[in-house]
Formats: structure tokens, sequence, C-alpha cells
């Protein structure tokens, strides 16, 4: 018996137009590019810098973008999914916004915040929506505005992130295509060592947490390195072997873009040559819920229909994910 299965029909990015390069970083901060690059792949990011724009502004491009490249008319779409870690409000939701300003009035909306981890979090939900039978058309957008939580003066942080955003669109298909497979996990032990310290209902904004600068990333950066390390490559290799995927049906292995050390761990477990593997980390630096539909964006053009796919990502909370995906389209 054939199954409804939620497949990515359309892939589009957007990026602000500022690049911030580590060599500019090195006159801010103790730190210079081959510091930079030796310890996490980064060369240049991102950087949305107009006063007043914020996370609803870098996705919503990457959606309109999305509508008009696929010939999907606003009002068709059924729901629109927002990955962020830095929501343009506590409340409403980021993902209202953007479905707002991309005209979707047909559309629900709702955000995901499951740091670096969010888009993959926020495709395994909407794929259920699709496979249920009750939605045809849905958006996932990730969208991150880094720069507005990055401390400047921290060189050990500020040379991650970057701003930017990756939007795809899936529909239901009875071919054997699309989502086939995904593992979630979560444990909260990671909320120690990568998270924000103010601004919560814990501990909520004050002059106190302004002046001890708790509003950007605080990352103890060891310890959520070696459990990336471990926790990416565990699930990317625990989906193949419970799909019996050998590294030779694996197309490509599309990994959340936090550090270059981490994206050639995960790799190697997989037994995966680099040829296999999108990195643009150098470009773009760790856009939280935005890399892993950037890197499908960039890459769109060399993937063809049938080929395996593997993405994966650790992040904050701690949380982490891998989906396999059996691309539905050849490049237009």
């Amino acid at each position: 018996m054939q199954k409804l299965r939620a497949a990515i029909t359309g892939i589009h990015g957007w990026v602000p137009d500022y690049i911030l390069t580590n060599n500019e970083l090195g006159k801010m901060v103790d730190t210079n590019d081959d510091w930079i690059m030796t310890r996490t792949g980064v060369k240049e990011r991102r950087i949305m810098r107009e006063p007043g724009k914020g996370t609803s502004d870098i996705g919503a491009p990457a959606v309109t973008g999305l509508l008009e490249k696929t010939g999907t008319r606003p009002e068709e779409i059924d729901l629109l999914i927002c990955a962020t870690v830095t929501p343009d409000y506590a409340f409403p939701a980021t993902a209202n916004i953007i479905s707002d300003k991309c005209g979707l009035k047909n559309a629900w909306s709702f955000d995901i915040n499951a740091a670096c981890s969010g888009f993959v979090f926020a495709l395994h939900t909407a794929a259920q929506f699709i496979e249920a039978g009750t939605h045809k058309k849905i958006i996932v957008v990730g969208a991150e505005k880094m720069s507005m939580m990055t401390d400047y003066t921290d060189r050990t942080t500020c040379v991650l992130f970057g701003d930017g955003a990756g939007a795809v669109l899936l529909e239901p298909t009875m071919e054997d295509y699309g989502i086939m497979d995904a593992i979630m996990k979560t444990d909260g032990i990671g909320r120690s060592f990568l998270f924000q310290k103010g601004g919560g209902a814990v501990k909520p904004a004050s002059q106190e947490t302004i002046d001890l600068r708790e509003h950007y990333v605080y990352q103890e950066g060891q310890s959520v390195f070696k459990f990336a390390v471990v926790g990416m490559a565990d699930v990317s290799v625990e989906i193949m072997e419970r799909n019996n995927l050998k590294s030779e049906d694996i197309a490509w292995l599309v990994p959340h873009q936090a550090n270059l050390r981490i994206i050639d761990a995960t790799a190697r477990r997989m037994g995966l040559p680099k040829e296999k593997v999108m990195i643009n980390i150098e470009k773009y630096g760790n856009t939280t819920s935005a890399t892993i539909p950037l890197c499908l964006w960039e890459w769109e053009n060399q993937l063809k229909k049938g080929d395996n796919l593997i993405i994966s990502a650790f992040g904050g909370g701690f949380t982490w994910g891998a989906i396999w995906i059996r691309w539905g389209y050849d490049p237009k």
C-alpha cells in the first residue's frame, strides 16, 4: 500500500547584503583570520544592519522568493512554521508576522524554538500535517537575526554567528520520495551550557541583566563541542542503520553549520567523503535555524530526483536530530 509522504517541492534562501569579515572582527576583539578559521571554519558572515529590522524581515524575503519560484499563490498556503531563536518579539510569533508580510491570508502559523535544531524539528513537525492528509501546502522557514544576541566584545562567540533565512515548500506525494524517516532527541541538561541568561521568566530584563551583558549568547564551548560531536554523529548513523542505508547510498549529508570540526567528525562516522557534504559555513557562519535550508538552497541545482539526503543538527537545550529525505525533483 502506498504511503502519503511530505516532499520538498521548492527551496529559497535570503541573506543580508552586509558581509562581516574575520579581518573586520580582528579590529573589534583580540582575534584574527587564522585563529577563527582554524577553530571554526568561518571566513565571513552576513549581518542585518538596518535599524528597526527584525527576523521577520529576513524570513519574509525567503518566503516571498519561494512563492515566486514555485509559482505558488500566497492564499494556497495552509500553514507556515518558523524555526527561530531570535523572534521579533516575545509575542506574537514571528511566523505570524512573516505570514502577514507575505500575504498568507489562509494560513495559520506558529514558531518553533529548538535552537540550532529548529529547522529539523520544524520540518519533522510539518511533515505530520501533510501525512495526516489535513494540509496540502506548508512552508517551513528557518530565520535568524543572530547578530542581535551576539556579544561583539566576546571573541569566543562573536566569530560564530550570522544572519539569514531559508524556506522550503512541503506538499503531499504518493511517490516514494520526500521525508522518509526522522529521529528527534532532547536532553534538558544542555540548558546550562548554551543559553541566554537574561530576558526570560527566570531572570527578567533589568538594569542588572543589561550591565552583566546577559542578553547575549552564553556558551561553554568545550562542553557544547563534546556533546555536539557525539550527538550529531550518533543520530546520523542511527538513521542510516535503521533504514539499512550504506555510505554509498547517501548522495549528500546536509549538516548544521556550527563548526567545521563537528561537520567533519559527523561525515567520518557516516563514512562519507567531503565531496558528499554540503559546507558553506565559511560564507555565512552559524545562522542557527537557517543553516540547513541555506545549504539546500545553494546546492539545489546539484540535487537530483531520488538522491538520498541526511540532514542533521545539534543545538542548545540540548536538541538534536536527523531526517532521511529522498529528494523529489530534478534541477529546473
